[in-house]
């Protein structure tokens, strides 16, 4: 098995754990061992929630950002947030679980804040849309509140074929798509001159 197999196989199992035993009594090795994975490897690879959380989030990235076709910055987009939001869906349970628990843990709330930006910047340019300087910094704030808004119609999107959720991007794109259009547009004024 390699690493990032590995990994995966960690990642499921405190997941399925987290859904039952809910995400602040996760224990690591205790998943680590449910899998029947090599204990001191596990240590090695993923020794605690935060490390956790962390290649969760860069094999999250990594699945959004395989295959990405030509087309529209929106259509490519579109398919990037959901790629993502499936592997969510995999592993449902436990980041119900999580995302319930992020008020009582304040590691992961910093953890998840702290990679979301650089998640999201890969996304944008994984669409062949720049995020450098403050246009670009803007740009991948948009995209993380995107996200956040996908992300919260997909906690409570019962359908199987996530059609609420699918929705909730559209109308995001949408608004994002509006905000920029509008600071676009606008030019900047010259300050009164002095007396």
């Amino acid at each position: 098995m390699d690493d990032t197999e590995f990994d995966r196989t960690l990642i499921a199992a405190a997941f399925d754990r987290a859904a039952t035993a809910g995400w602040i009594g996760l224990s690591v090795p205790e998943a680590a061992r449910a899998a029947g994975l090599d204990m001191a490897r596990a240590r090695a690879r993923i020794p605690n929630r935060c490390a956790l959380l962390r290649r969760f989030g860069t094999l999250a990235d990594q699945a959004a950002l395989a295959g990405i076709g030509d087309g529209p910055v929106r259509d490519q987009l579109f398919d990037i947030v959901m790629r993502r939001i499936d592997i969510l869906q995999a592993h449902r349970g436990g980041v119900l679980a999580l995302l319930r628990a992020l008020p009582f843990d304040p590691a992961a709330a910093l953890v998840l804040a702290s990679g979301s930006l650089t998640s999201m910047s890969w996304l944008l340019h994984g669409a062949g849309v720049a995020t450098g300087g403050i246009k670009g910094a803007l740009r991948s704030k948009a995209m993380l509140a995107v996200w956040l808004w996908t992300v919260r119609a997909w906690q409570g999107d019962t359908s199987d074929d996530l059609s609420a959720t699918l929705a909730a991007l559209d109308q995001a794109l949408t608004r994002a798509e509006q905000a920029e259009a509008t600071f676009a547009t606008r030019t900047p004024t010259k300050p009164p001159e002095g007396p």
